[in-house]
């Protein structure tokens, strides 16, 4: 029976699969961390009251990939180049989402425009992070080996997403509410299609690493496709939708560290 919780598993259990998860995961988490302070260190003086908040989530993305890293050099492995095709943050770039890093490696302020969109799209990824870590909670919250990672990292991300909602609310609330609204939806459709393209790819690869029969791999890309067709039609309204979150303030204390993961 093909499940979240059987195919995890299966990759956990192995060292070449559980290598190249928690590479992608290392890099997308560290390239975040770099993504988030440039954006604080260029935030235009406007706004500078974001830039701890902005600071605060680089952070928390450095910590995560430290923490997938520390994984695997619990287990004697070392981190493996990621295949392009499985690279989201630059996948997403090339479809023109967020923050092209030209710009960030600039010494340019931003400008509130430029904000706005680095918060509609993290709305729309942090949502997408928030529920795929809520589904490695539920299944592998008390996994001897990733229980205490996936709760560390899965609180952090319910915590970015609050701050997303939040701030943006507070933009629109400023007269931004029309601005915001095309760029969440923009980024939210270019988002289920890049999500689409790096889960199939990953499963591609997954499944040649632990050697899946090809009902398997053809049944599991079906179900992605689903998933995206679901997305694309109807499921991509609730990464757009913004409402007042239950944790308020949620980055406006100085970074959790994770000292055993260091």
């Amino acid at each position: 029976m093909l499940s979240a919780r059987s195919l995890f598993q299966e990759i956990v259990d192995h060292d070449d699969s559980f290598q190249l998860f928690c590479s992608i995961a290392a890099s997308g988490e560290s390239q975040g961390g770099w993504e988030n302070a440039r954006i604080a260190a260029l935030v235009p003086d406007g706004m500078r009251d974001l830039a701890p908040k902005i600071t605060r989530h680089g952070a928390d993305e450095d910590k995560h990939g430290r923490i997938f890293n520390a994984l695997l050099r619990k287990r004697g492995l070392a981190p493996v180049p990621v295949p392009p095709e499985t690279d989201y943050t630059m996948l997403l770039e090339r479809r023109g989402i967020g923050l092209a890093h030209d710009k960030l490696r600039r010494e340019e302020r931003l400008t509130e425009r430029d904000v706005l969109v680095y918060l509609a799209h993290s709305r729309v990824t942090e949502q997408r992070a928030a529920d795929q870590m809520a589904l490695l909670v539920r299944h592998f919250g008390d996994h001897p080996e990733v229980g205490r990672a996936v709760r560390m990292i899965g609180d952090d991300e319910d915590n970015h997403l609050a701050y997303c909602h939040e701030e943006l609310l507070r933009l629109a609330r400023a007269g931004h509410g029309p601005a915001i609204r095309g760029v969440l939806r923009e980024s939210a459709l270019a988002e289920i299609a890049v999500h689409r393209d790096v889960s199939l790819a990953v499963m591609g690869r997954m499944g040649r690493l632990l050697h899946w029969p090809a009902p398997k791999a053809a049944a599991l890309a079906a179900g992605i496709r689903a998933v995206h067709a679901h997305e694309r039609f109807a499921g991509w309204h609730r990464m757009v939708d913004l409402r007042e979150p239950q944790r308020r303030d949620a980055l406006g204390g100085p970074p959790v560290t994770a000292p055993e993961f260091a």
